[in-house]
């Protein structure tokens, strides 16, 4: 099958380069074509893209969406397989795609994501173990029961979607999705019967150090994202945070970083007040 690989740009120019080359290495993979999406920059990302001439159209800040701009690329697409990336993850393994859609090509799932480690010892380290565990596993509609919210848990950080699938499924229904798009339309793959594997054997890093502020606005827009489709309440949205403050209080203290527990009430606050008042917004 043709992959085609699309990744959203902003400000990039300190990863471009070496996200770039880290593709041109993956092997046993027809790659269609890279395709960057340039939201206007004031850095030098369209000055190396250039440079290198690499594929790239430009879209406005105004025009810039999380799920239009994916979508449209998609829709243009003539590739089999769709992979979405985002700028800031890091490449090691050089088959890190091959691992990514294998399960599409031989049939196990209609989409994929791969497992994403932090190279910071903060506390995302141990949101990125809770989230991505080292054993894959396969999502379908029979495990809704058991996982609850978890069932739609994915990341277009780094994914893969068999794109007549999501053309059939039209895409994110040209809805302008701030945040969350990725699992707006994992909702949508699960309940109309298809399936989604996690592929720990794809590895990406992907590392954040966000102040609190930072994380109180990403929990307010997700809240909000909850609050326009709250259809997903249903699922356990409370639940499932409680959940992850356990696992990482538990963490922590089983690698005695007693340093991080001056942060973590207020970074597990942010969070939660950010998700409550978004859901009022």
């Amino acid at each position: 099958m043709v992959v085609d690989i699309i990744c959203p740009l902003y400000q990039a120019e300190q990863y471009i380069e070496n996200l770039h080359q880290s593709l041109l290495k993956q092997k046993n993979i027809k790659i269609n074509q890279i395709q960057y999406i340039l939201t206007e920059s004031n850095d030098k990302t369209e000055e190396i893209l250039k440079k290198n001439k690499l594929n790239y159209r430009t879209v406005s800040k105004n025009e810039f969406s999380h799920s239009i701009v994916r979508e449209k690329a998609v829709f243009q697409s003539k590739a089999d397989i769709i992979c979405f990336i985002t700028q800031d993850i890091i490449i090691k393994r050089e088959d890190w795609l091959e691992k990514l859609i294998s399960p599409i090509v031989n049939g196990e799932a209609e989409a994929t994501y791969s497992r994403q480690i932090s190279q910071f010892n903060n506390i995302e380290k141990y949101t990125r173990e809770y989230n991505y565990p080292e054993k894959s596993s396969i999502k379908s509609k029979k495990d809704i029961q058991k996982l609850g919210l978890k069932a739609f848990f994915f990341s277009d950080a780094s994914s893969a979607i068999k794109k007549d699938i999501f053309i059939k499924l039209k895409g994110y229904d040209s809805k302008n999705l701030p945040i969350s798009e990725d699992m707006y339309f994992a909702y949508k793959l699960i309940i109309n019967g298809y399936k989604i594997k996690y592929c720990a054997d794809s590895i990406v890093y992907h590392s954040h150090n966000f102040s609190l502020k930072e994380i109180y606005d990403r929990y307010k827009l997700t809240g909000k994202f909850f609050k326009e489709n709250n259809y997903l309440d249903k699922y356990g949205t409370t639940g499932s945070g409680a959940q992850l403050a356990k696992y990482i209080l538990k963490r922590i203290l089983q690698e005695h970083r007693f340093g991080l527990l001056c942060r973590y009430p207020f970074d597990m606050a942010s969070r939660f007040i950010g998700m409550k008042v978004g859901k009022k917004v």
